[in-house]
């Protein structure tokens, strides 16, 4: 069992961190403007996946080979610098719908999820994150280590989530009203593929 006060600095803690807007928050905040709330909620509930994810490797090891390799620390970088850049140039060059009204969005729910996902697990610095930030709030004699990064790793995911949906709700009903505007429409898909492919070359140029 966490102690309590070491739970609670953690949360407020992790809260700070989710409400400073970063890489997840902008990919979920593109994804709302141009594509609607539900696509932008599906893009945060795909980076809580992730993060899932990274706190299992985190648990396992695998986030603590990463760490010790910079030649595996480099090659996961660049493919998820490569994807992040792949997704900015097919928005950069999809066709907007002709007519402002119509009723299809440029991405579905689930294929936005499913590329979160992608773009989160492929980002080392979230491996590092997740293996460096954690054990600072695990204390061995307050019980079963594991449990306790398990707990905190979730604590972290809600938490996360939780502001992603924030961020995509507001940027959604923002996005629904320049939606309309047949200029804005011909020019969003350019500037959200344009923030994918500064994210991309971002995480490129990130050392470890």
């Amino acid at each position: 069992m966490i102690d309590p006060v070491t739970l609670i600095t953690y949360i407020a803690v992790v809260f700070g961190f989710v409400l400073v807007p970063g890489p997840a928050t902008l990919l979920t905040v593109a994804r709302a403007t141009s594509s609607g709330t539900k696509v932008g909620i599906a893009t945060g509930a795909g980076v809580a996946a992730g993060d899932v994810i990274h706190t299992i490797m985190a648990i396992v090891g695998i986030s603590a080979v990463i760490a010790a390799s910079a030649t595996l620390f480099s090659i996961v970088k660049y493919i998820g610098a490569a994807y992040l850049v792949y997704l900015g140039i097919r928005a950069i060059f999809e066709k907007a719908p002709a007519d402002p009204s119509a009723r299809s969005l440029p991405v579905s729910a689930g294929r936005a999820f499913r590329q979160a996902i992608l773009t989160e697990v492929l980002n080392p610095k979230t491996a590092l994150f997740f293996l460096a930030f954690l054990p600072q709030f695990v204390h061995p004699q307050s019980g079963f280590v594991v449990l306790q990064l398990m707990t905190l790793g979730i604590i972290f995911v809600l938490l996360g989530l939780f502001s992603t949906v924030v961020f995509a709700v507001s940027a959604g009903g923002l996005g629904s009203l320049l939606r309309r505007n047949p200029a804005v429409l011909k020019w969003q898909g350019k500037a959200v593929g344009g923030i994918y492919c500064a994210l991309g070359i971002r995480l490129a140029l990130q050392q470890r």
